[in-house]
Parts: C-alpha cells; sequence; structure tokens
C-alpha cells in the first residue's frame, strides 16, 4: 500500500506584520483568490483530494516551521531591565546611591517632624471648622433674649391673671387667694382624670404658673371662665380648674407647667 507524504513548512514573516500577525504590504492584494482557475467549478488545485486519502488508507503530514530568516528578531510582550542590561543593549538602571541619606536616624527624624506638624495643622483646621459650624447653628441674639423673661409679681394683683408671651406661647400667671387654694386642694385626685394634686403644680401656694395652650388641639383657652371657676377651651368644650386641670371636656391632660423661679430680692417671677 502505497503511502502520500505531506510536508508543510510555515516560515516566518520577512517583512512587518500587524498585530494581528497578518503581513503589512500596502501594495499587495491579500484579499484576491489564490492564482489558476478560481472560477471553475470543483476543489482547489492547492488541496490534496480526498481520493488520494481513500486511495492510500493513510496520509502522512508533517510541519515544519523555519527559523526566521533576515534582519528580524524575536519579540517580547515585556522586557525588564535586567533582561536589558544582560542582553548587553546598553540599557542600565541609573544609580541612586549619591542621593541616599548618610544617616537613617537623622532622615527618619526628619519624617516624623513632617508627619507630627501636618497632623497638629490638620487638627487646628478641623476645630475652627467644626467651631463655626457650632456658631452658625446657635440660637441668635434675639432669641436668647427670649429664652428667659421676667415678670414682676407686684403688678399682678391677688385674684387676677397676667398673660405673657414666652418662646412664641402664652404663660398664665394666676395670683391665686386662699379660697382658690383651698378649693385646689380639697379636690379629690382619684376622680382626676390627669390625676395630679395641686402642690405638685405650684412652688408657693399663691402663685400658679402655666402655658396657655389646651393639651387637645393647641387652642388657647378663656380665663376665669368654665363650670369650674377655672380656664375654659370654647373650641371643643374643655373645662379647666383652679389650678389647670382638666376636668372636662375632650382634652387628655391637665395644662402644662413650665419651668420658672423666683427671684426675692427683685421680686420676680422669672419664667425659663
Amino acid at each position: 500500500m502505497a503511502l502520500l507524504s505531506t510536508s508543510r513548512i510555515n516560515l516566518l514573516p520577512t517583512s512587518r506584520a500587524l498585530a494581528s500577525g497578518v503581513p503589512f504590504a500596502p501594495k499587495l492584494a491579500l484579499s484576491l483568490p489564490p492564482q489558476g482557475d478560481h472560477h471553475a467549478a470543483g476543489p482547489r488545485s492547492d488541496v490534496v483530494p480526498k481520493w488520494a486519502a481513500r486511495a492510500t488508507g493513510s496520509v502522512n503530514v508533517s510541519r515544519v516551521s523555519a527559523p526566521p530568516t533576515g534582519i528580524f528578531s524575536q519579540r517580547f510582550f515585556s522586557t525588564s531591565s535586567r533582561a536589558l542590561a544582560a542582553a548587553g543593549n546598553g540599557s542600565q538602571v541609573p544609580d541612586w546611591t549619591p542621593y541616599e541619606a548618610s544617616n537613617a536616624d537623622s532622615n527618619r527624624t526628619l519624617s516624623y517632624f513632617m508627619v507630627g506638624s501636618l497632623g497638629v495643622l490638620a487638627a487646628s483646621g478641623a476645630k475652627s471648622t467644626v467651631a463655626d459650624i457650632l456658631s452658625n447653628m446657635a440660637a441668635s441674639a434675639d432669641v436668647l433674649a427670649l429664652a428667659k423673661i421676667e415678670v414682676e409679681m407686684g403688678s399682678i394683683p391677688e385674684g387676677k391673671n397676667l398673660i405673657v408671651k414666652w418662646r412664641g406661647k402664652p404663660v398664665f400667671i394666676r395670683h391665686r387667694t386662699a379660697d382658690e387654694i383651698e378649693e385646689a386642694r380639697a379636690v379629690d385626685i382619684k376622680s382626676l382624670r390627669d390625676p395630679q394634686t395641686d402642690e405638685d403644680r405650684t412652688q408657693r401656694p399663691e402663685w400658679l404658673v402655666m402655658l396657655g395652650v389646651c393639651t387637645h388641639l393647641g387652642c388657647v383657652p378663656i380665663g376665669e371662665a368654665g363650670d369650674y371657676g377655672g380656664w375654659f377651651c370654647p373650641c371643643h368644650g374643655s373645662h379647666y380648674d383652679i389650678s389647670g386641670r382638666i376636668r372636662r371636656g375632650p382634652a387628655p391632660l391637665n395644662l402644662e407647667v413650665p419651668e420658672y423661679a423666683f427671684n426675692d430680692e427683685e421680686e420676680k417671677l422669672v419664667i425659663g
């Protein structure tokens, strides 16, 4: 049985090639079909026919890669400086020995000093920034002026009310009589919706201080009115007694008592 031997030799390009491996030949039409009667029907003439494999039963194909011929040399994707130095192409790493510090300790001390100085400057800048932000967020002078108000107690006669404005809200100040004090303390706290004694709502029995805002929907009650001789909210019919405690109506809580103190030296009532 005869054997058909076919050898293919791959020659490396002897001209400049593109990144895709195609030779760079501007005047060469590589897209043209091979020479011969390429218009004729049938298989190409440069391909081993199928009958050769059937007739002989075996086809021996060998490939040989020949080394490049010409001035071209092998190229690498990356080349280190040591490889270039070993190849003797004149590329060498610069010598930085003259620029190195003579004493490593002094150089380290300078580095620590620079880092510490920058840290101090950064901390000082951050402190100033935070201080500016807090000062801008603080209350203005007119708001601070209304944070506390002083009321002369001598200007309120016994048995009368005084309404002052504090932080945008009305404040009721009542100079109560002895009968009103006795009436307020005689109430059974078990019968109250919001149980609270009169002693818990006043610092001094004759002075009652509370916010004039109804605990139902924020209306302003009317003084010396209602079924219990205290305050009455006409909006929804809440009745408060002489101690400001809710007795009837939809309000759930007693009138709120703000923070206040007495200035006996000047005989003033300080709210806030």
